[in-house]
């Protein structure tokens, strides 16, 4: 599996991931406009301004979704989502024989964000949020070694925890 930048068709592949408000709002955030047309989601993803990947399968499929920034000096993940096909799968060949996809994406995404931001790739300069209800994602983030911490400002958002490795 590798990174690539996002493409045009993966942008319409991964609409395709969202079928209702709340599914959309776990993984985007709150201002990302629902329903959405193809300028919406594209502008919202705001792929002008944040590093953006797809993570693509050795055969040429698109398995998943990320992005990172530098937010408080440190390299942030953000919209990180596996395809629905991919979710608890692992890879079957290459450098990450038996690891989950998702595991994959995370470790793919920061060690570009690090390469690319010119952050030191150290404990604590990697960060994300997720939303305390969205067990799913909260559980992956816990098992890879990231902690709650807090936040230097107020998030604005309920439920939504910062988590640092």
């Amino acid at each position: 599996m590798k990174l690539f930048s996002v493409d045009r068709y993966q942008v319409q592949q991964l609409m395709t991931w969202f079928s209702h408000e709340a599914a959309l709002k776990n993984w985007a955030g709150p201002n990302f406009r629902y329903p959405f047309t193809d300028t919406s989601f594209t502008e919202d993803l705001k792929l002008d301004d944040l590093i953006s990947y797809s993570l693509i399968t050795n055969e040429g499929e698109l398995a998943g979704f990320g992005q990172c920034y530098r937010r408080n000096d440190k390299c942030h993940l953000g919209r990180l989502v596996i395809a629905p096909a991919f979710r608890g799968k692992k890879c079957l060949s290459g450098r990450f024989v038996n690891q989950k996809v998702s595991h994959v994406l995370i470790a793919l995404l920061s060690e570009s964000g690090y390469q690319h931001l010119g952050i030191e790739n150290r404990p604590g300069n990697l960060s994300l949020f997720v939303l305390s209800h969205n067990l799913p994602a909260l559980n992956l983030y816990l098992h890879l070694g990231f902690v709650e911490a807090q936040y230097p400002e107020p998030i604005g958002l309920d439920d939504c925890l910062y988590l640092v490795k």
